[in-house]
């Protein structure tokens, strides 16, 4: 391959038909390796997934010899039953999409076993799931809360024998939940409480269960704070006058899952405000039982407390708002 004689000196003194060819043969040299590595994902998205024999030598034999003896792992009717959909395993090979091919099992079933997933690691079992469950709610598993502590997808889902929606081994969400974070859930039988009790939200309202980029693996935002204003936009700020509390996290004041106080509080006012506020302004000292029976500021413990005149207790955009006052 020869290129234009370029005449004079330096690039400038190149003529018009010497730039076309040296930019046409350029161009060629730049992206004839990203049309070849395009041309080569394109053929790996469209080939079919290697098939990974769990048992050596082992073959598939299809769903029908499997039904023979494990009739009652027909299956469920959920979505992995649904043969129009090649994605599923029913579209695919069958039991054999997630146990692995069966030949040797079914000429020698007592000693020759498929993969069993409740007997599996937590991360084979997993392997197998996200092996297809990889985007969307799925996209954070790898190193999340739940994979790093040994829980795999066979944890919580049974595709054989559900109990409630969406596979789950549980009737309900909030029950499955409990069965790890009991301390978590017993909350919500608190007098005020997330309304999770009413089936209005579930833990899934606010965690995604399968992995978030954010804290606790929650759902919306980057932050704990960001994650209630999803909600509760009337909270989000920015204040002209911000309360300290409120910029640092909204669980400084509130339990997320449920409380004994009003507004879901972590303690009674006016002792929540007193935890800082202790002497500052009025009164001096906390409210105990010698202030409620003889100071006249005893007055200031019944209603909402100090929230009675600080209203704006999240932060105001008042002129005269310094305190947080109407």
């Amino acid at each position: 391959m020869t290129f234009p004689k370029i005449r004079g000196s330096g690039i400038r003194s190149m003529r018009p038909m010497s730039w076309l060819v040296s930019g046409v043969l350029v161009a060629a040299v730049a992206f004839a390796p990203a049309a070849v590595s395009g041309q080569a994902a394109k053929a790996q998205k469209a080939a079919p997934k290697a098939d990974v024999a769990l048992v050596a030598g082992a073959t598939y034999i299809g769903e029908e010899t499997c039904l023979g003896c494990h009739e009652n792992k027909k299956g469920s009717g959920g979505l992995h039953t649904k043969a129009a959909d090649a994605h599923t395993p029913a579209g695919g090979k069958g039991c054999e999409s997630c146990h692995g091919p069966g030949s040797k099992h079914a000429d020698d079933p007592e000693k020759v076993k498929p993969m069993q997933f409740n007997k599996v690691s937590a991360s084979e079992a997993s392997a197998a799931c996200t092996s297809c469950h990889t985007s969307g709610e799925h996209a954070f598993w790898a190193n999340s809360k739940h994979d790093a502590r040994s829980v795999s997808c066979s944890s919580c889902h049974s595709i054989h024998s559900p109990k409630g929606a969406n596979q789950l081994k549980e009737a309900s969400q909030t029950k499955l939940c409990a069965s790890c974070h009991q301390q978590i859930v017993n909350k919500i039988t608190r007098f005020n409480h997330m309304p999770v009790r009413e089936d209005k939200l579930a833990c899934s309202s606010c965690h995604n269960i399968h992995g978030s980029p954010n804290v606790k693996m929650l759902r919306a935002g980057t932050n704990v704070d960001e994650s209630c204003v999803s909600c509760h936009q009337e909270k989000r700020g920015p204040y002209l006058w911000e309360h300290a509390p409120v910029a640092n996290s909204c669980v400084t004041c509130h339990d997320p899952h449920g409380s004994s106080n009003d507004r879901m509080l972590v303690a009674k006012a006016p002792y929540i405000c007193q935890r800082c506020h202790v002497t500052s302004r009025h009164p001096p000292t906390i409210y105990d039982a010698f202030v409620q029976k003889t100071s006249t500021n005893a007055n200031k413990i019944t209603g909402r407390s100090c929230m009675n005149c600080h209203q704006q207790i999240h932060g105001s955009n008042s002129p005269n708002g310094k305190a947080l006052l109407r």
